[in-house]
């Protein structure tokens, strides 16, 4: 149930595209390619099994970790803003 001017399913829509966006960007962030023996941020060895289950990886586990950790999104939904949509 929607409210005010929005239709039935709105909400939902709403939801399902912040989903799907989320998805994409994590897609777009995932390792393409030949792996690398090493790591290019430490120059440690990349174990054998880490770069037969992500193709394309380049850092090692604990590098990896790190740049994970310091990655931030900008934990607003613009979609279902009322400002987005005046402005």
């Amino acid at each position: 149930m929607a409210g005010g001017w929005a239709r039935d399913g709105a909400v939902q829509d709403q939801i399902d595209d912040t989903v799907s966006d989320a998805v994409k960007a994590a897609r777009a962030g995932m390792p393409t390619g030949e792996s690398e023996k090493w790591c290019i941020e430490c120059g440690e060895d990349i174990p054998e099994k880490r770069r037969v289950a992500l193709p394309g990886v380049k850092t090692c586990v604990e590098c990896q970790s790190k740049r994970d950790s310091s990655a931030r999104s900008s934990g607003i939904n613009r979609r279902g803003s009322k400002d987005s949509q005046l402005r």
